[in-house]
């Protein structure tokens, strides 16, 4: 059953953006749709555990006013490393308050379904984890209704004893358009 509401959030997530870019008025100065989020790579190299990361995290919003902003945020980290591998999917709803277009207020609700493998032992576990977000940060002009977002966010619902992550915080650093 969680499968099936994953898929379907992420296809009409992806039916949504693909839908907004493809019409000729996006980029106008009235709309009011946003999209953006953050992609990164990572590795390490050498005899202990050597890896590669991939993580993604498209992201599409609607702003509701002038300062506040709310949308659907999803997410996709693969590893792969000597003794281990995972993979995660994320999905759900944020909120954005914009504070003079320099500074911003977040929340973000994300269910993560997941995937470990321990490759000594063969061993796989898959499981579900919910997070809830707070934070904030400072926002840079880029472009023509183009910023650069800078922050960290915590996930007031993490119990270090019992999450699959090794910590609550989490840095952001991302792009945005249409704002």
């Amino acid at each position: 059953m969680k499968k099936l509401l994953l898929l379907s959030l992420l296809s009409v997530a992806f039916s949504v953006k693909a839908q907004i870019g493809s019409t000729k008025n996006f980029g106008d100065p009235d709309s009011k749709w946003t999209f953006g989020g953050s992609a990164g790579l990572g590795g390490s190299f050498g005899s202990n555990n050597g890896g590669t990361s991939v993580y993604i995290s498209p992201r599409i919003g609607y702003m509701l006013t002038e300062s506040l902003e709310t949308g659907l945020a999803s997410n996709f980290t693969w590893t792969n490393a000597k003794y281990y591998s995972s993979s995660t999917v994320g999905v759900g709803p944020f909120v954005n308050y914009y504070i003079g277009r320099n500074f911003f207020l977040s929340g973000m609700f994300q269910e993560y379904f997941f995937n470990q493998k321990n490759k000594l032992t063969n061993v796989k576990y898959s499981g579900d984890e919910a997070a809830l977000y707070l934070g904030g940060g400072y926002m840079q002009k880029i472009g023509d209704r183009a910023y650069m977002q800078i922050g960290g966010m915590y996930n007031v619902l993490y119990k270090e004893d019992k999450s699959v992550f090794g910590s609550g915080f989490i840095p952001s650093i991302g792009v945005v358009f249409g704002l």
